[in-house]
């Protein structure tokens, strides 16, 4: 009976290592405990997905293989299937990066990766492990079950990489470090080893543009809201780019919500970015006089002017908000600062003690701290900006 038993059980296990993926009950749990995981990182717009499936240094049976993963258990090179003889149609394949399924990647937009361009796209993921250098592998086929039908033909991309130590990790982990708002760097990390992989962005203020556009323009996202177009044209601001677009998300802005202290003060930084300097010197002014602006804004806008350099324009912003608001908070912390900033210490020493009252009336512990700390500096004719 037990030999009967065996002999009915042989061909059920050949059956369920040869399942193909549609086939499968993703629902149970994996094979040797190899636990599905998902890691996404966006760059802006633009996201990164890997699935995988994880093995652990520790085998099923508990062995410890430390020290006989890389070369070993991982071979090096293309490689006949070590796994699963005779199963799937490559004879020599490269490792999945993984367990059991594909390890798959996703790019929501494209990339380049390690400098090479990558369309948007789900990929297969597969590496050659050598000593010195890895080559990676984007294969357009991504639903395949591991390596095991792995075509060259199907390759989209293969870029070339090198291996570091790295502490001890006993789960096979995809991770990203260095993360950029244009790059990251997505790494294979598992035993004493991670694999750096570099994508990065192309042309990221260009996407801006494009999905603005289109989700705006195309009435995907409400159009009548103007802080849409304004966070549109100040994440260009921010980068320096598209000048010419920032003009017109800033003019959008301020037609669909109507002149206020923050549209208006926008549309000047756009029109200075697009060398509009009179243009820009009348609209801030507008946003200075706007029934819109509060002591808070304006007081923030005189902050911005001097983290750029310009002393006197803060200077003037400050004065201007003190006079406006007659000196209620935090017009007198903005004297402190504009005076400070052009070295006129024993005037900005006077402000900082009616600003410290002030903030102690308020119970406002935070300012009062910071007020504290910079009197003895302005009376020692220390900057405190």
């Amino acid at each position: 009976m037990k030999r009967l038993f065996l002999a009915l059980a042989l061909p059920l296990t050949a059956f369920a290592a040869a399942a193909p993926a549609a086939a499968q009950l993703d629902f149970l749990p994996p094979a040797g405990a190899n636990q599905v995981a998902e890691v996404t990182q966006w760059m802006g717009p633009v996201s990164v997905t890997v699935r995988y499936s994880s093995p652990d240094v520790h085998s099923p049976s508990g062995d410890d293989r430390s020290g006989h993963i890389w070369g070993e258990l991982v071979p090096w090179g293309i490689a006949p299937n070590p796994f699963f003889p005779g199963y799937g149609t490559a004879e020599n394949i490269p490792w999945r990066g993984g367990a059991n399924m594909n390890t798959t990647i996703r790019f929501s937009h494209a990339v380049e990766v390690e400098g090479q361009p990558l369309a948007a796209g789900a990929y297969g993921l597969h590496f050659i492990p050598g000593a010195e250098e890895w080559t990676v592998i984007f294969s357009n086929d991504s639903n395949n079950w591991g390596s095991f039908f792995y075509e060259p033909a199907n390759d989209a991309l293969r870029v070339t990489v090198k291996p570091a130590p790295a502490e001890y990790r006993e789960w096979l982990t995809y991770d990203f470090a260095a993360r950029e708002l244009e790059s990251t760097e997505l790494g294979l990390h598992w035993e004493r080893l991670r694999l750096p992989i570099r994508i990065a962005v192309p042309n990221l203020s260009d996407l801006l543009v494009e999905l603005t556009d289109d989700r705006l323009g195309g009435g995907k996202i409400p159009a009548g809201v103007w802080q849409n177009w304004a966070s549109a044209a100040q994440a260009l601001l921010a980068r320096q780019a598209r000048p010419e677009k920032s003009l017109e998300y800033a003019q959008q802005a301020n037609s669909v919500g109507g002149p206020n202290f923050q549209t208006l003060s926008l549309l000047s930084q756009a029109q200075d970015a697009n060398g509009q300097e009179a243009e820009a010197a009348a609209t801030f002014e507008q946003a200075l006089a706007h029934p819109t602006a509060t002591a808070g804004q304006i007081h923030q806008t005189g902050r911005q002017l001097l983290a750029a350099g310009k002393k006197e324009d803060a200077m003037r912003v400050f004065k201007a908000n003190y006079d406006r608001f007659e000196g209620g908070w935090p017009t007198e912390v903005g004297m402190v600062r504009g005076l400070s900033a052009l070295g006129h210490y024993a005037e900005a020493v006077e402000h900082a003690k009616k600003a410290l009252e002030q903030a102690r009336a308020q119970n406002d512990e935070v300012n009062a701290r910071s007020l504290e700390a910079m009197i003895p500096r302005l009376e020692a004719g220390q900057d405190v900006n």
